[in-house]
């Protein structure tokens, strides 16, 4: 954060500059009340400002000397007891760009600093109010797209991973202490049976570890969205089933084949999954120069994308187009979507069963009529098996949605394996001590326990100011 004072008192806009029907102005640090005494009056001109009550709420008027610049609220939270764990006033004002600039450069002016992105957060997490995974929570809160994301951003601002960590290695300490502790005092320390009862402790903690860990994928899913490819032959219906999703005529429909000629991106949430979805041209031979150029990045698309929802026209026979995309996608994760069931005959010509050679026994396929909807249930029902095995309650469980905290268990998981092979292959008790040490380090990691300034100040840096 540059040559800061990081004990200075702080202010930031903490809400959306726009012209809006209210705007938060907030101070942090132990001038905070003298700034506010300085350019608050409250309504009852008896009132000391140093003497304003905590946790209270007081109407009046922010003065530049005798100039009334607005009229307010102020909400007093006198430290330890705030989000900072330092003396906080937050002064609401009417919202417009312009008065929201003016109060905060008041307060500047009175003796406050700006804010560095995430100031606040830091503070927090320095004056030890939250950890560090409880401060990226507070960021993923901010950023979360759909509920699950929500809820699992608010599990872990609670400490949902916080305390899953520190009783991990609270547990992995407390047999370093009795590892070290008995090879200075054998006297009073037996080591006889030990590894043994540590290995048994030790696999738990593999499995503890190996649980945050598998947990990523379904909640990376959660954080981020699943990138979804639409694939298709030309009208086979791929727009009308994305404005089937979106509720509303982002893509062109219409009969004349080849109509999408390039990707188009969107992003729907569905029953709290979030899809960012790509929807394709038609995959055909061609030779429009431009409808090529679409397809090229339609097999391009297919090949980075988490899910492959592949719409086939039921209307008409299976085409070699179609056989085509299948062989493209036989290795993807897919979902097998019927179109046109309305219009949909035994004279059509469609074999479902040609598809067997091509799809697994596990890969869905569902009947559906992207024109009027119909079927759009049973696919949200088979994406929601498939996405997350038919189990996703963030409620009960935290999901590890941090590349940098997935990666702190990977590093833990490996070194808690190092210590069963040297359990199990009779090494003397200090080789565990080493690689249980480097696990609870890289625990460390997640929470700020062991974390170096450079990456705390990398990290409070990816967050709004004012937060």
């Amino acid at each position: 954060m540059g040559m800061i004072n990081e004990f200075d008192t702080i202010a930031a806009i903490a809400t959306a500059v726009s012209n809006a029907g209210i705007g938060i102005i907030r101070i942090s640090g132990s001038e905070a009340m003298e700034i506010l005494a300085k350019i608050f009056e409250p309504y009852n001109k008896k009132v000391d400002v140093y003497q304003l009550e905590n946790h209270r709420i007081y109407y009046g008027n922010i003065k530049d000397g005798e100039e009334v610049v607005d009229e307010c609220i102020v909400l007093i939270m006198k430290g330890p007891h705030s989000y900072t764990k330092e003396d906080v006033v937050e002064i609401d004002c009417h919202g417009g760009v312009t008065v929201v600039y003016k109060v905060l450069n008041l307060v500047l002016k009175n003796g406050a600093r700006a804010a560095e992105p995430g100031e606040f957060t830091k503070r927090a997490f320095l004056n030890g109010r939250i950890d560090l995974s409880q401060a990226e929570a507070v960021m993923d809160l901010i950023d979360s797209k759909n509920e699950m994301a929500r809820k699992n951003s608010m599990t872990q601002l609670k400490g949902g991973l916080s305390d899953k960590i520190k009783q991990l290695r609270e547990d992995i300490i407390y047999q370093i202490a009795f590892i070290e502790s008995a090879l200075d005092d054998p006297e009073h320390y037996s080591l006889d049976g030990f590894p043994e009862k540590l290995l048994e402790e030790n696999k738990k903690w593999i499995t503890i570890a190996k649980e945050m860990l598998d947990s990523y994928d379904n909640g990376r899913i959660i954080a981020e969205g699943i990138r979804t490819c639409i694939v298709g032959k030309p009208n086979a219906g791929k727009s009308s089933f994305l404005n089937a999703l979106l509720g509303e005529e982002r893509a062109i429909v219409t009969d004349i084949a080849g109509t999408t000629r390039d990707t188009l991106e969107e992003s729907v949430t569905i029953d709290g999954i979030t899809l960012n979805i790509v929807d394709t041209a038609g995959i055909r031979d061609t030779e429009d120069k431009v409808e090529s150029i679409g397809v090229e990045r339609a097999k391009k698309e297919i090949e980075s994308a988490d899910l492959i929802l592949f719409l086939m026209d039921t209307s008409v026979q299976i085409s070699e187009e179609d056989i085509e995309i299948l062989q493209r996608i036989r290795d993807k994760k897919k979902i097998i979507l019927l179109n046109k069931s309305d219009k949909a005959t035994e004279e059509s010509g469609f074999e479902q069963s040609a598809l067997k050679e091509y799809i697994s026994e596990e890969t869905p396929v569902i009947s559906i009529s992207a024109k009027y909807g119909d079927g759009i249930d049973n696919f949200i029902i088979e994406l929601k098996n498939m996405m997350f095995h038919g189990r996703i309650d963030v409620n009960q469980e935290v999901y590890i949605t941090n590349a940098r905290h997935k990666d702190a268990l990977a590093k833990t998981y490996e070194s808690l394996e190092c210590v069963q092979r040297s359990i199990e292959a009779g090494m003397p008790e200090d080789f565990f001590t080493i690689d249980l040490m480097n696990a609870y380090e890289k625990l460390g990691l997640i929470i700020g326990e062991s974390v170096e300034e450079d990456l705390v100040n990398e990290i409070f840096s990816k967050f709004c100011t004012g937060k």
